[in-house]
């Protein structure tokens, strides 16, 4: 990727070389992914950008931080840091926006390192996820309220500790599909390794609870339940089984880059797709502009 299509600033420095060392060698973000992240989108048409919910984004921030002992993230110093940024951005189409806040250095006193990065997103992937997904099921490991009694799982948290998730997407892989849907224990359909999930059931729509599942709440599927809601549809948290999505009218990933994206097989099994329910979602993320 060229450095025009990425770019970084830092908390204190503003925007900065794209290719600078940023941190040190000891930091607890780097070696002990003792931090958290937000990601959003921008779309930027004609010179103007546009960052998607980042009063939401910031405020899951501060309260990850809080779970997590962090100092809370300076609202008014990121909000400045992000709009720096947008401004020295002019790459036309999407992109994605990643906040980082870290613990600071292990063996330093040196306070908590933040940085955020914007980075071009290839129109293509988009376009192909956005048409559908295969999934297959990949155990969590814990049980459906395994994260209720046990917060330093950090259930909910968006922290930097993704190896689970990676590796999740990797044995996803290996069986032939291109993501992941994380089964509780005792048998329950969670969530994606990057997005929340979606079922529409008897013309309603059906989210996963989060609290003690250790579901990550998310911002866009809050955007399109409750665009649902005002427009009348019933919208529900319960759980559900890897084996009701086939027998469902719809199962979707919603995340804040890649918005509302229809699974189209979970397994090798077919789940239905209908495009009308499809474009209603995507209207509702905000992901038809």
């Amino acid at each position: 990727m060229s450095p025009a299509q990425h770019l970084v600033a830092v908390l204190g420095r503003g925007v900065v070389d794209p290719d600078a060392p940023i941190l040190s060698a000891d930091d607890l973000g780097a070696t002990r992914g003792d931090g958290i992240f937000e990601v959003t989108r921008v779309v930027t048409t004609e010179g103007v950008s546009r960052v998607d919910h980042l009063d939401r984004h910031l405020a899951r921030f501060r309260t990850s931080a809080a779970r997590l002992a962090l100092p809370a993230p300076d609202a008014d110093a990121w909000q400045s840091l992000v709009h720096e940024a947008v401004a020295a951005w002019h790459v036309p189409g999407e992109a994605a926006l990643k906040l980082v806040w870290t613990r600071g250095r292990e063996n330093v006193p040196s306070g908590p390192t933040g940085y955020l990065t914007l980075t071009a997103q290839d129109p293509a992937a988009l376009a192909a996820s956005r048409a559908g997904i295969t999934v297959a099921s990949i155990p969590r490991g814990y049980a459906s309220d395994a994260f209720g009694d046990a917060p330093w799982l950090l259930g909910g948290v968006k922290s930097l500790s993704y190896g689970v998730n990676l590796a999740a997407r990797r044995a996803a892989a290996e069986r032939g599909a291109e993501e992941a849907l994380f089964v509780s224990t005792d048998g329950y359909a969670l969530e994606g390794p990057t997005a929340g999930l979606i079922v529409a059931r008897d013309d309603e729509l059906i989210t996963s609870p989060t609290g003690a599942t250790g579901v990550l709440p998310s911002i866009t599927v809050a955007v399109v339940t409750e665009a649902a809601e005002a427009a009348g549809v019933r919208v529900r948290r319960a759980l559900l089984r890897p084996a009701d999505l086939p027998h469902s009218q719809g199962a979707w990933f919603a995340s804040s880059v890649k918005g509302v994206v229809p699974i189209v097989s979970l397994d090798g099994v077919p789940v239905p797709h209908d495009p009308e329910i499809t474009r209603t979602l995507v209207a509702a993320a905000g992901f038809d502009r």
